[in-house]
């Protein structure tokens, strides 16, 4: 039996399994691609916004475009001069949303696992349905096709309901346990920097381009922003 074969002999109850089936694919693509730690939180970038810190050199707007866990140190660096608990406060916000975007898709597809096996027994229940109401008409003999047709639907809508429902489920639990990782290892930078900031002993300085550094003719060594003023110095509190 080939597709073809089996869609038709599942009747109608097959297309919505097809629809489940493709957009569980769809999901599952787009989710092993978005959900990439290296993208979310590489390794180090805590220990580089330390050093960026340590030189005077924050960079918010490169940091926020390097990756989500860019984005929720800046949102915390924004709030330094409000205190530590402002900082972390706002590194929470950040990173429940980040966490939440992580997090897209993934009730959909465990929906899809749980209900596919549920509309093959209903596929089951229909086919045993046309099956008994043959064998009632007294005349089964006579109808061996419309017998066959019901146990071919009672089979063929469970197999591909459990097709469908086994790998939508695995990959579900799969996405589950690699935003808690990532989730783990955004925390831990995280917490390197607002250590950090804890105990830095000076004024912090947000720079608005990355890398950048003085130029003659300013006050001091102070570092500009992009239209050339004097970048702000956070006091620690």
């Amino acid at each position: 039996m080939d597709m073809m074969d089996a869609l038709i002999a599942g009747g109608w109850l097959m297309v919505p399994l097809l629809g489940c089936s493709l957009a569980a694919t769809v999901i599952i693509i787009e989710r092993l691609w978005t959900l990439r730690a290296r993208r979310i939180a590489p390794y180090g970038l805590g220990q580089e916004v330390c050093r960026l810190v340590a030189r005077g050199q924050v960079n918010l707007y490169w940091l926020e475009g390097h990756s989500p866990l860019g984005g929720v140190l800046a949102a915390g660096l924004r709030n330094a001069r409000l205190g530590h608990e402002q900082v972390r406060a706002r590194l929470q916000e950040a990173a429940t949303a980040v966490i939440h975007d992580m997090e897209r898709f993934l009730s959909p597809l465990g929906t899809i696992a749980a209900i596919t096996p549920l509309i093959g027994l209903l596929g089951t229940v229909v086919g045993m349905i046309e099956v008994f109401a043959v064998i009632v008409t007294g005349d089964g003999a006579s109808r061996t096709a419309d017998l066959a047709g019901g146990i071919s639907r009672a089979l063929v809508t469970t197999a591909a309901g459990l097709t469908v429902a086994i790998p939508s489920l695995m990959f579900h639990r799969y996405f589950q346990r690699r935003v808690e990782d990532i989730t783990v290892r955004m925390e831990e930078q995280a917490g390197q920097v607002v250590e950090y900031l804890a105990h830095y002993p000076g004024e912090l300085v947000l720079a608005e381009r990355h890398g950048d550094e003085s130029r003659p003719g300013q006050r001091g060594d102070e570092p500009l922003e992009a239209d050339g003023r004097i970048a702000p110095r956070v006091k620690q509190p």
